[in-house]
């Protein structure tokens, strides 16, 4: 099987060879303290851990141009339309026609971003923001509904302009949402308030046959699930998870084949010892392998603190349980 057919057949709970080998980028710093240790360099690295190729399309979300300062009341959200034109040609990556074509015969997975969820739609970039926003949503809720609204009918034109050139394997929605205590806005809140400005892109993405609806997330959304999968999200994502509150294990028990998973994999434990590096990857990913619908990955991006010993080892451990991770 190809990188692409193991991710849309895992997804499908279908039978694979094995399950892919995502990475999400060993950044240039880690690779040189890496080679303090024994690494030879980037090509020795590629050598001895191949990957599932994955490539992502990031169309540009943002208002064009900027914003410098965001509506304050209902009457002034026509400047925010005016600036979220999905037509424009800035919003797709350079030689556009030229990669959508190539991808026509791929054997690799290919993802569309199409939100970026709350608090980024809403120009959050910063702690001032940030507070004005939480405050807005307590006092002029009407006003951050329909600023989402619009947001998500240019997110739905934009998805659909993509995807009339390319077939994509998954959507992903980033909603950095959460603490590690939870969410910062209630439940009924987000289903109220943030779900339906979601229903256009998602109505685009079932007309296209995309079937992997992917949740991205940090921290702490459990509270938020829920709702997000009544909503027709399948799939969840979650980076730099606190590892109790969002266990996979429960997840897998309580959500069943509703919800997919992909990472898991509690980064921190490539820190410790190879004894806790082995109770997190011997505990977590052999019974959600059985289960299906699961891709593990460590939950977040290796930093130079991570000992390339422990890296070896964690990725070694994978492979016993996965298979070989020669990837097409």
């Amino acid at each position: 099987m190809n990188s692409r057919d193991r991710f849309l057949e895992t997804m499908r709970y279908g039978a694979v060879d094995r399950v892919p080998y995502f990475e999400e980028g060993i950044r240039s710093d880690v690779l040189l303290a890496w080679r303090r240790q024994g690494l030879k360099g980037k090509s020795d690295f590629e050598r001895r851990f191949r990957h599932d190729q994955r490539e992502e399309i990031h169309p540009d979300l943002e208002p064009l141009p900027r914003l410098h300062h965001w509506p304050s009341s209902v009457a002034e959200l026509e400047r925010l339309r005016r600036r979220l034109n999905p037509e424009d040609a800035r919003r797709l990556p350079r030689k556009w026609p030229s990669l959508a074509h190539g991808w026509h015969r791929r054997e690799h997975v290919v993802m569309l971003h199409v939100h970026r969820g709350l608090f980024l739609s809403m120009g959050v970039e910063g702690w001032g923001r940030f507070i004005e926003v939480i405050e807005i949503l307590g006092c002029q809720p009407a006003l951050i509904q329909e600023a989402m609204l619009i947001q998500g009918e240019f997110a739905a034109r934009l998805a659909e302009r993509v995807l009339r050139d390319v077939q994509v394997d998954a959507a992903l929605f980033s909603e950095p949402i959460a603490e590690n205590r939870g969410s910062l806005i209630s439940p009924r809140m987000y289903a109220e308030i943030v779900l339906p400005s979601y229903d256009p892109v998602l109505a685009v993405l079932a007309r296209h046959g995309v079937e992997a609806i992917i949740f991205i997330s940090w921290a702490n959304p459990r509270r938020l699930l829920p709702a997000i999968i009544e909503r027709g999200f399948n799939c969840l994502w979650a980076y730099e998870a606190n590892s109790q509150a969002m266990d996979y294990r429960d997840l897998r028990r309580e959500f069943g084949r509703d919800l997919r998973l992909i990472g898991g994999i509690d980064l921190d434990v490539l820190r410790q010892d190879k004894d806790a590096i082995r109770r997190e990857v011997e505990e977590k990913v052999p019974p959600l392998l059985a289960d299906g619908g699961y891709i593990p990955m460590l939950d977040g991006r290796v930093r130079a603190d991570v000992p390339f010993e422990n890296y070896v080892f964690y990725k070694r451990l994978l492979e016993k349980l996965i298979g070989p991770s020669g990837a097409a």
